[in-house]
């Protein structure tokens, strides 16, 4: 089979299009013959070798893939060849087959396709557990999410839009802050021609921000955290910016702010029936079409390195995927 390797960990160029042999189904896996593998920041930090997660070289990145079981194991009871499925691989999506533990499958609804499957769990699952379990968002209040325009961003709108809250969408372009709207955004900022700060101030009438939602980190985390209310939580999701700021504790102090740190994959160990529940509200909604994934670009695999650069360099909005075919 094709599939995009690294053999030493390092700059995006050491992952290369290659000719291994196909993964065989252990007694307790499946071989998905893979049509979609969605693109993650995951995916490029892996390449690095600085993702928490370090695979065996060589190794093939790519957590989130969509298609069809082509082989099962020995021990394999409830699913067959055939099925149409979505996974997660912790990694080796980017190839034309992948083995993948039973617990890591998802039957796909009748009408959904292969690019929303393999575009959906992971945006939706991060922005939903994070904005409902964790920070217990309620109705009315303010939420502000930043990086609007990106994969788990723009999810995170939909979805607070949908519990009932105001959203504040802020991004570094108007096109995805146009983009925002159309998912539930009330106000949006533009946060490299506008004052963040002030503008949340100014759009929740001098209260502040209930909930903040931040994948970007930098200057973006710093000022909407200082454009929060009183008990407002803090996620933190990511640094998409390249930049971790730090965090004056007596600034929480002041306000009792609550500081939320949330990474959606450590509860697939710990805790995987919050997952497992929200997987099913989603699903859910897909079904009732309240959501579907926005796909900004697809890419063919031997062009993987041009995806991963698309979202790393946040030139895209929604989600970006690799097809096989």
């Amino acid at each position: 089979m094709k599939a995009m390797i690294v053999k030493e960990c390092g700059p995006l160029e050491n992952l290369m299009l290659e000719t291994v042999a196909d993964p065989v189904a252990g007694d307790n896996e499946v071989v998905i013959d893979v049509k979609i593998c969605a693109v993650n920041f995951a995916d490029s930090l892996m390449v690095e070798g600085t993702y928490q997660v370090r695979p065996p070289l060589p190794f093939s990145p790519g957590v989130e893939v969509a298609g069809i079981i082509c082989e099962i194991g020995t021990n394999i009871t409830g699913w067959k060849v055939g099925d149409r499925v979505q996974a997660l691989t912790n990694w080796g999506g980017f190839a034309e087959k992948v083995a993948v533990a039973t617990e890591a499958l998802c039957p796909l609804p009748e009408k959904m396709t292969y690019v929303d499957a393999a575009a959906f769990v992971v945006a939706y699952g991060t922005s939903h557990v994070a904005l409902d379990y964790r920070a217990k968002l309620q109705k009315g209040e303010w939420l502000v999410v930043n990086g609007a325009g990106g994969g788990v961003g723009l999810t995170a709108v939909e979805i607070g839009h949908m519990l009932g809250a105001r959203v504040i969408a802020t991004a570094g372009s108007d096109e995805k802050l146009a983009l925002a709207r159309t998912r539930g955004a009330e106000f949006t900022i533009n946060y490299k021609t506008e004052d963040l700060r002030g503008k949340i101030k100014e759009y929740t009438g001098g209260k502040g921000a209930n909930v903040v939602y931040d994948p970007v980190g930098g200057d973006v985390f710093r000022q909407s955290f200082r454009a929060m209310a009183p008990e407002g939580r803090m996620l933190v999701i990511g640094f998409a910016s390249g930049d971790i700021p730090q965090v004056p504790a007596n600034h929480l102090l002041v306000k009792n702010i609550e500081l939320i740190g949330f990474y959606w994959g450590a509860y697939r160990d710990f805790k995987p029936e919050i997952l497992q529940e929200s997987g099913r509200q989603l699903f859910d909604w897909y079904r009732q079409g309240k959501i579907s994934p926005h796909i900004s670009a697809t890419f063919p695999l031997e062009k993987t390195v041009d995806a991963i650069r698309a979202l790393r360099n946040r030139t895209s909005s929604g989600k970006v995927v690799v097809t096989m075919t």
